[in-house]
């Protein structure tokens, strides 16, 4: 077990503080009408990707000194610009002055989640599944895998309007790695990872598997894929945020994954002016 202190959790959270500000800024060419946008904030980055996106929240806040009154002002402003509720991670490692404030103005939790990972030095190989082959994707692959993951995601088809749109650019951000699980030539899972050259850390994300083809290893097998690739890349650490109690976590922990902390998503309607 790793003793995970403040230096560590900033290296964590920039697991999915990067990508988003990434895919932030890519969607901002992609889709101007939008007005995705990033700004600093904190030594963090606050996100705006999109009405309903599953990305956009500030992230890495309060790691280096207290939070002010000011910057939840600030905060604030950017989401209100953009008619959408503040959002914030809050992890145990973070300055205590930033849940101090986000409890002064009533915020409530959005989400919890756990933030799992491991050293990238012995991790053994995990051949995939007969009848599976694992390939490398592409940009080309967005739009199918945009799908793929809805489908994964909400198998009972009901997933928010346009969900696959805003998932497919994740796909295309600059240095992404993506690995296509198919059978028969035919997309059955997907996932994706991110190198973060500054703090030597591999973000594992985007990860989903057809439910008719859950239980056959196929997740292990990419994430193997995925840490094999960012082991080449000089990552010293992988890290994936998932949900407590969920299968992804187990099989994470199988793969020799620990917990670092539990952190919480908390979220505040913001009134216009």
């Amino acid at each position: 077990m790793v003793f995970v202190d403040k230096a560590l959790a900033r290296r964590l959270e920039s697991a999915e503080e990067i990508p988003q500000v990434k895919y932030a800024r890519l969607y901002a060419q992609l889709r101007p009408e939008i007005g995705a946008a990033v700004a600093e904030i904190c030594g963090g980055h606050m996100i705006f990707a999109g009405l309903n996106s599953p990305i956009g929240r500030a992230v890495g806040m309060g790691f280096c000194g207290p939070v002010k009154d000011a910057d939840l002002d600030r905060l604030e402003a950017f989401y209100r610009s953009h008619n959408a509720p503040a959002q914030v991670d809050v992890c145990p490692l973070t300055d205590p002055s930033l849940m101090e404030l986000v409890k002064t103005r009533s915020y409530r939790i959005a989400e919890l989640n756990d933030v799992l990972f491991r050293r990238l030095d012995t991790a053994a190989a995990v051949s995939a599944p007969r009848s599976v082959v694992i390939r490398r994707g592409s940009a080309q692959d967005a739009p199918i895998v945009g799908k793929m993951l809805t489908h994964s995601f909400f198998p009972n088809g009901d997933a928010p309007q346009g969900f696959a749109d805003l998932l497919a650019p994740m796909f295309q951000v600059d240095g992404v790695l993506t690995f296509v699980a198919c059978v028969n030539e035919n997309p059955v899972g997907v996932a994706a990872a991110l190198v973060i050259p500054k703090f030597e850390v591999l973000a594992l994300f985007g990860a989903g598997t057809l439910p008719e083809f859950r239980g056959r290893g196929i997740q292990s097998a990419l994430l193997h894929e995925r840490m094999n690739a960012g082991q080449d890349a000089g990552c010293e650490l992988a890290v994936v945020v998932t949900q407590g109690g969920s299968t992804s976590e187990r099989n994470c922990l199988r793969q020799g994954f620990q917990v670092a902390y539990s952190k919480a998503t908390v979220l505040k309607q913001v009134d216009g002016d």
